[in-house]
């Protein structure tokens, strides 16, 4: 569901008081107690899975949870389905209407949301523990009893169509969309998340019900939970939370092939603004992958650290060529992107471009210095427990783990991963990753110095 849509929501509701203690409280663990934390594999008598932290010093609870699937489940002429479901979930379930529902939620100080990405379906539930069994019984609703009412569903579309209208005008959505449709032409990975406005309009009641059932089943179901709650509690509410969902799914998504993103296109998008907006990528890894790890520390060096990485000094520090420059990886479950982005005057676009492949191919050719190494190592891990900093954050990082199958040990061995790092392993995966040749590019304005090879991909 996108941010338009959820802050539509908040709007309609009254502060709380209590609310506010609530996200107060959420940020108040240490980093270095965050770190320390014993992950319990938890499996409930129905044989539901999740990983748990306890954490009895705050009264809070926090879940996160997600099913493997995600807007590729969308069928094709009915995209932006799923994200629709996630604005809906909340909006009425069982006996209560939508602002009945809501009013629970904001009565008991309980945070409860949905979102979608390209391959999971996503919840998060956030309470303090003497609200417990409320919060649980209202998320137990939302997923097994979601009401689907008329003028909740109308609504939220409104909210929705909203959105893609300024997506339309937005030049970095009109780039990423392009990008996306133009590298997965035949795959739902280049479809637009938030679909439509066509398809949107055209979605029902029962559309929803059936995405439901076929995207909310216990074996794609993954659970990180932290906070104030034992193991044998947690077991049962497993139990009462889920199990009453299907157990299998009609979709055997382990058995799609990956995919191999197609490479080299450079398309110029016409818009009459003073600017040229550059979404710029390339094949990248699966998380999986032995060189995921060196990518990562090459990355943060290449582009992705700011006003540390090269591409910043050499574009915006050595000669103003932009605000921003960055990269980034991206590692779906079918295909791994390496990504990057950029705006700068249309006058200029060309030779920005020219010096994003020249810092491509330096590192591809000449590698890293220790030193430079040494301090991207660094900031990585010892910015890493800053991701630990609060219940919800540690919940959101024990999924990802799972999802991305790390393994239950990944907190103790990652920054021993990241030291590992050497001047070898960055100039084999710059080899690997870096060919200009490779590179493919969506540029929207009316950029100098840039031809097209391919015309547009617009989903």
């Amino acid at each position: 569901m996108n941010n338009r849509t959820r802050l539509g929501k908040l709007a309609r509701l009254p502060a709380c008081a209590a609310f506010v203690i609530f996200v107060g409280l959420i940020g108040a663990l240490s980093s270095r107690a965050a770190m320390a934390v014993e992950i319990q594999r938890v499996v409930s008598p129905g044989g539901i899975e999740a990983w748990l932290v306890e954490q009895h010093t705050i009264p809070l609870i926090a879940m996160d949870f997600a099913f493997k699937g995600g807007t590729r489940l969308d069928p094709r002429g009915k995209e932006g389905l799923g994200n629709l479901l996630s604005g809906l979930l909340d909006e009425g379930a069982g006996e209560l209407d939508a602002q009945a529902f809501q009013e629970q939620l904001q009565a008991h100080a309980i945070q409860l949301g949905f979102s979608i990405d390209r391959d999971s379906f996503r919840g998060s539930l956030q309470t303090l523990s003497e609200h417990r069994d409320k919060a649980f019984s209202l998320l137990t609703l939302a997923l097994n009893e979601p009401r689907f009412d008329a003028e909740p569903i109308e609504r939220i579309r409104a909210q929705i169509l909203a959105g893609l209208a300024f997506e339309a005008e937005d030049p970095n959505q009109i780039a990423s969309k392009a990008f996306f449709a133009a590298a997965f032409p035949d795959h739902p990975y280049g479809r637009p998340n938030h679909g439509q406005p066509a398809t949107v309009a055209m979605l029902t009641a029962d559309d929803l019900r059936d995405f439901k059932a076929r995207q909310f089943t216990t074996d794609r179901l993954f659970i990180g939970v932290v906070g104030d709650i034992t193991a044998t509690e947690l077991a049962t509410r497993l139990d009462s939370v889920f199990g009453g969902l299907p157990a299998h799914a009609d979709t055997d998504l382990a058995a799609l092939p990956v995919l191999q993103p197609a490479t080299g296109q450079t398309a110029i998008i016409a818009r009459d603004i003073p600017q040229t907006v550059m979404m710029f990528g390339m094949p990248g890894l699966l998380r999986k992958d032995p060189d995921f790890i060196p990518a990562y520390v090459m990355n943060y060096m290449l582009g992705g650290g700011g006003f540390t990485s090269r591409l910043t000094e050499e574009i915006r520090e050595k000669r103003g060529l932009a605000y921003s420059v960055y990269s980034y990886l991206v590692p779906l479950d079918e295909a791994g992107l390496y990504l990057g982005g950029v705006a700068t005057q249309n006058a200029r676009a060309g030779e920005t471009l020219d010096l994003i492949r020249a810092e491509l191919e330096r590192m591809r050719d000449h590698g890293v210095g220790e030193e430079e190494l040494d301090n991207a190592k660094t900031y990585l891990i010892g910015s890493y427990p800053l991701r630990f900093d609060s219940n919800a954050k540690i919940a959101g990082q024990l999924l990802g783990i799972q999802l991305q199958d790390l393994g239950i040990d990944y907190f103790d061995k990652r920054n021993d991963l990241i030291a590992a790092v050497t001047q070898a392993d960055i100039r084999r995966v710059a080899e690997r990753l870096l060919d200009p040749r490779q590179l493919s590019l969506v540029a929207v304005g009316e950029p100098d110095g840039i031809a097209a090879t391919d015309a547009p991909a617009l989903p």
